[in-house]
């Protein structure tokens, strides 16, 4: 029996073909059951939290929720653009980056159409292509990192968009911009090469960057960016993307006319002006990633090396050592790591930097484990 037919003839309204089929995508856990103090280290949130100005200018624009909010987001687009000097009309806002994704393959993916990603690349990218009917392709990576030949082997008269996490989550892993315009200047003009940035502004080497230089040369490359992580404002959910004119018009035919909440919009003009709160986030990362890295290592772990705020930790496959079983372990002491076997990684866990109290306390705990101490 087709699908169309199984649909008239269902006593209830039935998903279309291939939605019931997505693997929902699953959060970081935040919680440890009997636990009196958590450490979320999880989800890569921030350990400054947001910066005061931003809370102070969601809380006054809380006062006018009866009110819709400017559904163009001007003030923050026109902020944005300031900051970054870029045309603001160019610049689609979202509720959180992950919107801005899918708005993107609903507007470019069909059925018969296919979405690139790499292995290990954000789970949003195959729920995304899937949720438009498309078919996800995976390409193999080097050391857990992009690689562009083989995207480009990858790359079928089917290819719609070509999504790359630059850095990427969870391995921490970049590509060098040479890297990433070698694989725009391959591709074909009618395939849009989707950078997601989100971990940008933590990233200090000189051989990268965001791709805005991409997008102002190009009409087939998108950039988006995010609050969520070192602006920390994760659950006001806020994102925006920078993009070729004609591609923002698509774009904005199709979102919600409302997307982007007043609150959000106002926290983000504040968190952008606060230069001062996000040195603070970026300085506190420089100190203590590397720090993390060298700590655990000497546990005899291994750790990817990372340019984001956080990291890859490597577990053996050993009964009683595997990232499961330390996972457990850490819970017990309330420390939250993320397993990320969802990403094809079932022997990592992924450390987010936190405060000095809870990096501390993991290498603690990651030694009482391998040490074979009780939780």
């Amino acid at each position: 029996m087709s699908a169309d037919v199984a649909s008239v003839t269902s006593p209830r309204p039935v998903p279309r073909a291939g939605v019931l089929a997505i693997d929902a995508y699953v959060p970081g856990k935040s919680t440890a059951a009997g636990v009196k103090k958590v450490y979320k280290l999880s989800s890569n949130e921030t350990p400054l939290g947001p910066s005061p100005k931003a809370v102070a200018a969601a809380q006054h624009a809380a006062a006018e929720l009866e009110l819709y909010p400017d559904g163009a987001a001007t003030r923050l687009r026109e902020a944005i653009a300031a900051k970054f000097g870029l045309d603001p009309a160019r610049i689609v806002c979202s509720a959180g980056s992950d919107e801005i994704l899918s708005l993107l393959a609903h507007a470019y993916i069909g059925p018969g159409d296919e979405g690139l990603f790499c292995e290990h690349g954000f789970l949003v990218y195959r729920i995304a292509t899937l949720a438009a009917g498309g078919t996800p392709v995976v390409a193999r990576e080097t050391n857990l990192t992009a690689s562009v030949d083989a995207l480009l082997a990858a790359v079928t008269p089917r290819t719609k968009i070509v999504f790359l996490a630059n850095p990427n989550n969870p391995t921490g892993t970049y590509l060098p911009f040479e890297e990433v315009k070698r694989l725009h200047a391959a591709l074909p003009p009618h395939v849009l090469l989707v950078i997601d940035a989100a971990y940008a502004e933590y990233v200090r080497r000189n051989d990268y960057s965001s791709g805005i230089e991409l997008v102002a040369t190009s009409e087939n490359v998108v950039m988006t960016r995010t609050f969520s992580k070192i602006y920390g404002l994760a659950g006001a959910r806020l994102g925006w993307a920078y993009m070729p004119a004609h591609v923002a018009d698509a774009v904005n035919r199709i979102r919600g006319p409302f997307n982007v909440s007043g609150p959000a919009q106002a926290a983000g003009i504040a968190a952008l002006a606060d230069e001062a709160h996000v040195a603070a986030a970026v300085a506190h990362n420089e100190r203590w990633l590397p720090w993390l890295q060298a700590e655990i290592a000497t546990l005899g772990l291994a750790v990817t090396p990372s340019v984001g705020n956080f990291l890859l930790i490597h577990f053996p496959e050993t009964p009683g050592r595997t990232a499961r079983d330390a996972d457990t372990f850490l819970t017990r002491r309330g420390l939250i790591l993320r397993g990320v076997a969802a990403y094809g990684l079932p022997h990592c866990l992924r450390l987010t930097v936190g405060t000095e109290e809870a990096n501390r306390l993991v290498v603690q705990a990651l030694a009482d484990f391998l040490g074979g101490r009780d939780a």
